[in-house]
């Protein structure tokens, strides 16, 4: 059980604290409730820029990542559809370095007058780069760019956390910054957590005397609620490209519920039915009993609004996409209609447990947890989420899979060229 106390300043910043007796580290995690999904459609890419802006420095502090190294920690983040995560890990006895840090950046006293908009122009670079090496020259590489757009036609999760076009990172200027900044960074759109070996009370007075003080500001409105609806998808949709890659490979995706869905919880298990591991029936069917693929996956992406199921595979030389896709298909419809036997079903909930318990074995995955969790508003899940897994039934898998139908596919075909076949 990991156990936490809880606690909104007047500012509206939540705090969490767990105490880890077994740890000389202590991990203080920030969560700010902005992603992709909260971009403009003609100034995207934005949360992801800000978060290499974060570590730009301010005119207090205007080297943060050698402050941490010089106390013996380590600091990162990462941005995905939803929300953006900053995490500074290192000896208990720094802890108020480190919230001192996090309170600075808060605060937002950039140097933008002087040497602000070098970082800027540099950050604008190095997402540049970034977009150019994992995206554009790597095989598969943009798989996300083609797909979302495909399944996606209202909902911001159109376009992957880099941006639909690199040119709205790459014209960026200091007044779309600041405004991106004074609208998201702000405590009341923020969750803090600590977790290590640390006091609990003197760590929340700590926190207060750190926060405390810190603008409220206008939180604004991340809720599903206000983004548009993706309408209902009663066409399937296809797209056929050629790329410079070793395996034809074939993605089939349906948008699925949301994160706080019932349903949420049988789509994962199903995706672990598919392809959890060599005894899963797709692995056992379509790698090794009738090798169509030399690789097959089902899996969910998880985001907090309308998600994605789906099946990915690289195909094995001279199958072609026609039978591949059938083989997918078959399986999915063996889901629909017979139920699963409660062996399968134990065994994915058995898979699922082990996986999460283990995700907990550090402070710093405990820390990340009770933000996430605190974001959709159940932090007790970090005790109880296997319990969900447990209540989902076969029944609930065959409902379930029967959105899983091909008027509701968008399906994505990426063929190398014909003269490597």
């Amino acid at each position: 059980m990991v156990s936490y106390e809880k606690e909104t300043l007047d500012n509206g910043l939540r705090v969490l604290v767990h105490r880890d007796e077994v740890t000389p580290l202590v991990t203080v995690n920030m969560l700010y409730r902005v992603g992709s999904r909260n971009e403009r459609e003609n100034r995207t890419g934005f949360a992801h820029l800000f978060e290499h802006l974060m570590f730009g420095g301010t005119r207090k502090y205007p080297d943060f990542d050698r402050i941490v190294d010089e106390i013996g920690g380590e600091s990162n983040a990462f941005t995905n559809n939803d929300y953006t995560n900053y995490y500074i890990t290192l000896p208990a006895q720094y802890l108020e370095q480190a919230l001192l840090l996090e309170a600075d950046r808060m605060c937002g006293d950039w140097d933008i007058e002087g040497d602000h908009w070098n970082v800027l122009d540099v950050q604008k670079r190095v997402v540049t780069e970034e977009y150019n090496q994992r995206y554009m020259n790597q095989p598969y590489g943009d798989v996300w760019l083609l797909l979302r757009p495909l399944c996606y036609k209202a909902y911001p999760y159109r376009w992957a956390t880099i941006g639909a076009d690199i040119r709205h990172v790459q014209e960026a200027t200091l007044q779309d910054v600041r405004d991106f900044y004074d609208r998201y960074y702000l405590p009341s759109n923020a969750i803090l957590s600590i977790a290590g070996n640390v006091d609990i009370q003197d760590t929340l007075e700590l926190v207060r005397q750190t926060f405390g003080s810190i603008r409220r500001g206008l939180t604004p409105s991340c809720g599903n609620s206000k983004l548009p609806l993706e309408p209902e998808q009663t066409e399937a949709r296809r797209m056929e490209v050629v790329r410079d890659v070793p395996n034809n490979a074939l993605y089939k995706a349906w948008v699925m519920c949301d994160r706080m869905s019932a349903d949420y919880y049988a789509y994962d298990m199903i995706s672990d039915v598919l392809s959890n591991g060599h005894s899963s029936r797709m692995y056992r069917h379509l790698v090794q009993e009738n090798p169509l693929f030399t690789e097959i996956n089902a899996y969910i992406t998880g985001d907090l609004g309308p998600g994605l199921f789906v099946v990915s595979g690289r195909l094995r030389e001279g199958v072609e996409f026609e039978q591949a896709e059938h083989a997918v298909d078959e399986e999915i419809r063996q889901l629909q209609e017979s139920l699963i036997g409660s062996h399968e079903l134990e065994k994915v909930a058995n898979k699922f447990e082990n996986t999460f318990v283990y995700s907990q074995l550090k402070s710093s995955d405990r820390a990340l947890s009770l933000c996430y969790f605190e974001m959709i508003g159940q932090p007790d899940l970090i005790n109880h989420e296997p319990d969900c897994y447990r209540k989902v039934t076969a029944e609930d898998i065959s409902r379930v899979a029967q959105r899983l139908k091909p008027d509701r596919c968008s399906t994505l075909l990426i063929s190398k060229p014909k003269d490597k076949n």
